[in-house]
């Protein structure tokens, strides 16, 4: 059994200091997201965000090692983002209706972040290639997908298959969709809907026709 011993001066400071820490860093991303969405990724300079945020590029260097750190920082910064939106979409109990439910929040988590989407999908600033550790985690920002479609294929809606596959084809059609409506292609969600619902549908258990054989 272990005693919940008071921290002392020594940890209390080392506790204030990581918030600090973690406020600063947090402070340096946004700093960083708003200039990439506003300015675009020419004006991502260590000295021109250390400006912004008020402290030196001595810091910066410190906390992400160098602008291929802080890019890289900002990249995972943005999953999360979807992330949060993902989730916040309310739960049904129908988990087919929860997937589809999905759709809309991905597309406007995808056109209100734009910074954030060239940076992710565009490879907006030249020479940033992301570590596969930090596509690892990115995938894993998207796992909602993964775990609403097991749920339909519990519930009998989806043939049994691997939900990831599923998941990795809906994320690509949303994808293509997109792509093309930023690029002006296209207006309004009438296709992005039509070619995320085509490859659900696409999975969906088929249902005898009428006089068919069992």
């Amino acid at each position: 059994m272990t005693s919940s011993a008071p921290l002392g001066l020594q940890g209390a400071y080392l506790v204030g200091e990581r918030a600090s820490h973690d406020e600063l860093r947090t402070r340096l991303l946004e700093v960083a997201g708003n200039l990439l969405l506003t300015q675009g990724p020419d004006s991502l300079s260590m000295r021109r965000i250390a400006t912004e945020a008020g402290c030196s590029t001595t810091v910066i260097y410190t906390m992400f090692g160098s602008k291929e750190g802080l890019a890289e920082a900002l990249y995972l910064d943005g999953f999360e983002r979807f992330r949060r939106r993902m989730e916040a979409v309310p739960v049904r109990k129908d988990p087919l209706e929860y997937l589809v439910a999905l759709g809309p929040a991905y597309r406007e988590a995808c056109l209100d972040e734009p910074g954030y989407y060239s940076l992710m999908f565009e490879r907006a600033i030249p020479g940033f290639e992301p570590s596969e550790r930090a596509r690892t985690l990115a995938r894993a920002a998207l796992n909602i997908l993964d775990r609403v479609i097991a749920d339909c294929i519990s519930a009998g809606y989806i043939v049994p298959t691997q939900p990831r596959k599923i998941a990795d084809a809906l994320w690509a059609a949303a994808q293509g969709a997109i792509s093309l409506e930023r690029a002006g292609h296209l207006r309004g969600s009438d296709v992005y809907t039509a070619v995320t619902t085509a490859t659900i549908n696409n999975y969906r258990v088929k249902k005898p026709g009428p006089g068919a054989t069992r």
